[in-house]
């Protein structure tokens, strides 16, 4: 039953990269791509977006650009997670991207069985990301800051943030620092609570421009 598998929306202008990534995705037993668009105007006119679990999200696109998208998604439909697909690796568009919401930032050269991974990945509270942008990632947010900008942290607090930046899920987090899934949740909100954050992509961002990862 589709209750059952992972629903998934693809925005995606390039008709040839959309029906691919159709195609792989569709062959898996726990997917079921339940919406196809070239354009965010297309989706956002059709219900599928907000039955979606994943929606697998292009940048650049005609009219509504996906970093538009994102945002829109994150105000409309909060409970439905984007992972952006791109070709674009520079630095800002990483950045606009984690900042408007983005869950996960794959580059289109990402393998069926890397996507296919990635999206099992972020419905497990992971962030997915192609290895370099994860790296750019880790050095976009390293500016210095002063002492006083500073969230302060407890031990505790800073080991799971550190667990968070990898794209773990809680169960796994839980599993390397011996804790419960719900203790791990429990620190997690109070994480969110002192970064004044909403997502675990914008608590990693703020954790690694504080220098706190």
């Amino acid at each position: 039953m589709e209750s059952t598998l992972i629903k998934i929306s693809i925005v995606e202008d390039n008709i040839y990269m959309r029906e691919g990534w159709e195609s792989v995705l569709d062959t898996e037993s726990d997917f079921c791509v339940i919406g196809s668009y070239g354009s965010c105007e297309l989706a956002f006119e059709d219900s599928s977006i907000s039955r979606s679990d994943i929606v697998l999200m292009d940048i650049e696109l005609p009219g509504m650009s996906g970093i538009e998208g994102v945002s829109y998604i994150q105000e409309n439909h909060p409970g439905v997670n984007v992972i952006m697909a791109s070709v674009f690796d520079d630095n800002q568009h990483v950045f606009d991207a984690i900042c408007a919401g983005a869950i996960g930032y794959l580059l289109k050269k990402t393998g069926p069985e890397e996507l296919c991974n990635a999206i099992r990945s972020a419905m497990e509270g992971g962030s997915p990301m192609t290895p370099e942008i994860a790296r750019k990632v880790i050095r976009l947010m390293q500016p210095k800051q002063t002492g006083a900008d500073k969230v302060k942290l407890s031990d505790r607090e800073l080991e799971i943030l550190k667990e968070l930046s990898t794209g773990k899920s809680y169960q796994a987090i839980g599993s390397s620092i011996f804790l419960s899934e719900d203790g791990v949740r429990y620190h997690i909100r109070n994480i969110y609570k002192k970064l004044h954050v909403n997502s675990r992509s914008q608590a990693v961002a703020k954790g690694f421009k504080q220098k706190l990862i």
